[in-house]
């Protein structure tokens, strides 16, 4: 059934229109999402147009280093060196600094919960022996799964405008990351780990409110928009879904938690919601540019679901944030005077905020 469904997708990428992928890839609004026991394709917008990964690109970092592991050429437990260039990386990051060591296990939880940029590219070096190769093992284990519209420029999924992919690829990768390593899916349900003694908490805040959600992994460049791969599991039943170029963090998981819903009811969703869902569109000039800044930025933005409440921590101790002061400068003391209300900045999201 599983060689089945990975040429029914190949194929039906293949029917795509093939351009170039310095050309193809934007952000436009797409989503899919497919019954993993029967491989029907429930919800179909937009899932070959080409669109940017951003972070879903750890997703094929992490079938490579899963591969490694499962082969016996890495361990969780080994240590990796972080290189300049590895600690170099833009956030969102563990913030390692060169000359450091890190486990494999903590790389992969990194990348799965904090998305983390440096990570994923000691994983890279310490697997391929630079980004570059790991790169070129990246895009050939894309080839081998049938991704036929999917090029990756790095491990990290930071912006590159060589870097393209489909709603359609990335579901097809998310899926083959649950049959090929199902020793290892368990890591993509981390919500939060402890690192070096600090907590590093999560970016998916649907799996805190959608029944059934145990992974996969988000995404955020200004340039591809607000990407999800996500796979919940109902009564035996397991769907997986994408989602590329939400507007924002809230409305791509309202779009997700629609999609999958309508999926657990074999219902299509309306191609109109996922257009709702979408970004609005910059122009390719405008889009290139963006993904060759060194650092873009955007609002940062999580819009929760109104789910019941978490149950409650007995063993947590709430910390108490000091509320933020901002300084004017003033110093007026006269009857009458008064000094002008501080403007808070808001905060603004990295190259990759997920």
């Amino acid at each position: 059934m599983w060689t089945r469904l990975r040429s029914l997708l190949a194929a039906v990428a293949l029917a795509g229109l093939c351009v170039s992928f310095v050309t193809a890839a934007r952000a436009g609004d797409a989503a899919i999402v497919i019954d993993q026991a029967t491989g029907q394709v429930i919800t179909d917008v937009n899932a070959d147009q080409p669109n940017h990964p951003a972070s879903l690109a750890k997703m094929m970092t992490l079938y490579i280093t899963f591969q490694q592991l499962q082969t016996g050429k890495l361990k969780v437990d080994q240590s990796l060196p972080v290189s300049a260039w590895a600690a170099s990386k833009a956030p969102t990051k563990l913030g390692l600094r060169a000359g450091q060591n890190i486990t494999v296990l903590d790389c992969i939880l990194g990348m799965i919960t904090k998305s983390a940029n440096d990570a994923a590219t000691v994983a890279a070096e310490g697997i391929g022996g630079s980004e570059d190769g790991f790169a070129d093992m990246m895009n050939a284990q894309a080839t081998r799964l049938g991704m036929t519209h999917t090029h990756f420029a790095n491990a990290s999924g930071l912006p590159d405008p060589t870097d393209t992919t489909t709603a359609r690829d990335m579901v097809t990768l998310a899926m083959a990351l649950y049959h090929d390593f199902p020793q290892y899916t368990q890591y993509f349900a981390t919500k939060e780990f402890v690192f070096r003694g600090r907590l590093v908490r999560g970016h998916n805040n649907l799996m805190n409110h959608y029944p059934g959600m145990d992974g996969l992994k988000t995404g955020f460049t200004n340039v591809a928009g607000y990407n999800l791969a996500s796979t919940a599991e109902r009564d035996g039943h397991r769907l997986f879904g994408v989602v590329l170029a939400g507007r924002t963090a809230g409305i791509r998981d309202r779009l997700m938690a629609r999609l999958l819903d309508d999926g657990f009811q074999n219902r299509e969703t309306p191609a109109v919601l996922v257009a709702a869902a979408g970004r609005d569109s910059n122009g390719t000039a405008r889009r290139l540019l963006a993904a060759l800044s060194p650092i873009s930025s955007a609002e940062a933005e999580t819009v929760s679901l109104s789910p019941a409440p978490a149950p409650r921590c007995h063993h947590c101790r709430k910390r108490k944030r000091a509320a933020p002061v901002a300084h004017t400068g003033c110093t007026a003391r006269k009857k009458g005077a008064a000094c002008p209300q501080p403007v808070m900045a808001k905060r603004k999201a990295s190259q990759d905020d997920e």
